[in-house]
């Protein structure tokens, strides 16, 4: 058959699905022209397939079911009336455990997971699992590096969406966590938390014990951070280098010393310091500022470690011996 017949027969193959399905859409509809009772579950049932009905009406080349209401298109009729349950509010399905509903069985499996605390999703490269593949995905970028999300104002790049929203509002101002005691409006939803203990007469509340010692926390993620001393984990891996660090903010100061990047200028001065704590340290012999007092004498200086060596001295002590 020639190329041109053979796309003739697919058009005329495609008329007749659409015409197919319009005439069981116009049948569905006469029935909604007759009186309509609001109850039992008849009408939801009727109510779902005029819904399908209508978002199949539009056939794509590829994928024969597509969405009106917004476009998107499926290769099987099971997906697309799983997606329409969405638009009509539909949850067939519901835990037995709480009671929460879902539109699709998978979002259920999913859920109660949070009820067996199951994990299935085992780590390669270290000890973790996870319940949800999505956390399983976001995990795994912290040994790859890998950062797809890219913003759009700027060159920066995250390995989570969620990040990538966040930091987003530095761009747009958003502030969408508002304290109801004073007013004040925040673009991070974990300083928000924070500033409302400053208003439960608890400012220097550290909830996140660790198990190991017992040093406590305001945030869970300086917890997590933490405990890498404890277990010895170290996820940032350097992609130059065999070096691997507990910290990604640690891996970022490491990376500079191969991009010679110094981006942390002085103010009084020419001087750039790859480390902040470089440039704070510097500043120090603008201002005289001599923050670190010998509790023996009354020397201070500018600088922590330029006071561990005076302390040695004191001390006698002598860490570097010959061999």
């Amino acid at each position: 058959m020639k190329m041109s017949e053979r796309k003739v027969k697919e058009e005329i193959e495609e008329q007749i699905k659409i015409q197919s399905v319009e005439i069981k859409l116009k049948e569905e509809m006469e029935f909604y022209e007759e009186p309509i009772t609001f109850t039992g579950e008849s009408y939801l049932v009727k109510q779902e397939k005029l819904v399908i009905l209508e978002h199949q009406i539009t056939p794509t080349e590829q994928k024969s079911y597509q969405c009106r209401q917004y476009g998107k298109a499926f290769s099987g009729n099971s997906n697309l009336i799983r997606h329409t349950k969405n638009h009509i509010g539909k949850k067939s399905y519901q835990c037995s455990q709480c009671d929460k509903t879902f539109s699709q069985n998978s979002s259920l499996t999913t859920h109660q997971r949070t009820h067996t605390g199951h994990k299935s999703y085992q780590c390669g490269q270290c000890d973790k699992v996870f319940s949800h593949n999505i956390h399983f995905k976001d995990h795994l970028r912290t040994h790859t590096g890998e950062k797809p999300y890219q913003c759009s104002q700027c060159d920066k790049t995250f390995s989570l969406k969620s990040n990538l929203k966040t930091h987003l509002r530095t761009h747009t101002g958003e502030k969408p966590y508002q304290c109801s005691q004073c007013g004040k409006a925040f673009s991070q939803n974990i300083n928000f938390i924070v500033h409302q203990r400053t208003h439960t007469g608890e400012p220097g509340e550290k909830p996140y014990q660790c198990s190991q010692c017992d040093k406590a926390f305001s945030r869970n993620g300086h917890l997590r951070t933490h405990q890498r001393a404890h277990t010895g984990e170290k996820p940032y891996q350097c992609s130059q280098c065999d070096k691997a660090f507990s910290q990604n903010s640690s891996l970022k100061t490491h990376q500079r010393t191969h991009t010679g990047e110094k981006p942390y200028q002085c103010s009084h001065c020419d001087k750039a310091f790859s480390h902040n704590i470089g440039l704070i340290e510097h500043q120090r012999t603008h201002t005289g500022e001599k923050p670190y007092k010998c509790n023996q004498c009354n020397k201070a200086f500018s600088c922590k470690n330029n006071l561990i060596r005076h302390r040695r001295t004191q001390t006698g002590e002598k860490l570097y011996q010959c061999s």
